[in-house]
């Protein structure tokens, strides 16, 4: 079991500060080869000072390849990699200001809290009353006062994270890297650690770079998000702009639920799109300028689109898209429902309907008009 909500986030007015110097982190056309494979292109951006910065992507596009990178587990192969302004060329991950907490937290199983948090420390020459007292100021900051005589083995999985990130936070580094910690706990407890972890960077005002492929993760958790795909950056931008504003085909795809309708542009009017497909001519908005006759697709939010029963007087609009659909089935997910209808083309499209609604929705078999305004159709060039 883990940690009971509001353990860590209710504790921290009450608990002494700990302030951290944090560096900015600048990735310079970096590259990583191994051998004949490209496991990272060319990957520019910049990590601010006391940011919760998230690198998210499927597994296999290379986001902890550039972890390990900045860590200096691995030295790359073209570009650079700078923290706060010192290129780390020839730095091993001993030498840079630094820490790293892995997927399997890698605890000392015989060694009690306490000494775990602290095992760093020692290498430095610090005596152990100051490495104890060290350790319990962090126990202290991660809300489990009085655990540093207990065995790894007597805590919750909540509550090793909590450990990894205090032994991390214990050497003082200025950039804290974290490779989907949260992966292996149950989905209760990764939701609750979320909030502990974005309170717990927020508080120290340490640089955090979180590795991961949960998009709700790293919306939830991050200031900005770095999405990625076969070794290649796709999008930076706050979570918000990715959701709403997505730059690339992956990115409308990977971050959030989506429609997604194949068509050919027909005009352009500057602040409208339009796209033919084969349920009939769309509008949508753009990015940026598209020719008619280029491929692309419109891509729809589930809960942007309304829905009405066949034959329901709704108000024209030059500017709203429509088509008629069969329900082909209806998805309760608790506070929402996702409702599929297939077109006459049989293809699927899904609109998100909160569950208060359920009782106004067409049924199963039946009818309906799926609908949505052109403002909230992303129109993106294929290729």
């Amino acid at each position: 079991m883990g940690s009971p909500p509001g353990g860590l986030s209710n504790s921290l007015r009450a608990i002494p500060e700990i302030h951290a110097m944090s560096h900015s982190v600048e990735l310079a056309d970096v590259g990583m080869s191994f051998g004949d494979t490209r496991a990272v292109s060319d990957v520019s951006f910049t990590v601010e000072s006391g940011e919760f910065f998230s690198i998210l992507g499927p597994s296999g596009c290379g986001k902890t390849t550039i972890l390990r990178m900045i860590a200096g587990f691995l030295q790359p192969t073209a570009g650079s990699v700078r923290i706060g302004g010192q290129d780390m060329k020839g730095l091993g991950p001993d030498q840079r200001p630094t820490a790293m907490i892995f997927q399997s937290l890698a605890l000392f199983p015989l060694m009690p809290v306490w000494e775990n948090i602290a095992f760093g420390l020692e290498a430095r020459g610090m005596s152990r009353p100051d490495r104890r007292r060290r350790a319990e100021a962090l126990l202290e900051t991660i809300a489990l006062p009085g655990f540093g005589d207990r065995m790894p083995g007597e805590l919750s999985g909540g509550q090793r994270q909590r450990v990894a990130i205090a032994r991390a936070l214990a050497v003082e580094p200025q950039v804290l890297l974290l490779d989907e910690p949260l992966s292996a706990l149950d989905l209760k407890l990764r939701q609750h650690m979320r909030a502990e972890l974005r309170s717990l960077q927020k508080r120290t005002g340490v640089t955090f770079i979180y590795i991961t492929h949960d998009q709700s993760e790293a919306l939830a958790m991050s200031d900005r998000v770095a999405v990625m795909s076969a070794g290649i950056l796709q999008q930076v931008g706050r979570p918000r702009e990715l959701y709403d504003d997505p730059e690339t085909p992956f990115v409308a795809r990977f971050v959030g639920e989506t429609n997604a309708l194949a068509g050919k542009i027909t005009q352009s009017d500057g602040m409208h799109v339009g796209v033919e497909t084969a349920i009939g001519p769309m509008k949508g908005r753009a990015r940026q300028p598209l020719s008619p006759g280029q491929s692309a697709h419109i891509y729809v939010r589930p809960e942007a689109m309304a829905i009405s029963r066949a034959g329901d007087q709704e108000p024209a609009s030059p500017h709203t898209n429509q088509t008629e659909v069969t329900i082909a089935r209806l998805d309760f997910e608790g506070a929402f429902a996702l409702v599929h209808g297939a077109t006459n083309t049989g293809e699927t499209l899904v609109a998100a309907v909160a569950s208060t609604g359920l009782s106004a929705m067409p049924e199963v078999g039946s009818k309906a008009i799926f609908r949505f305004p052109a403002e909230h159709g992303m129109v993106l060039a294929d290729g």
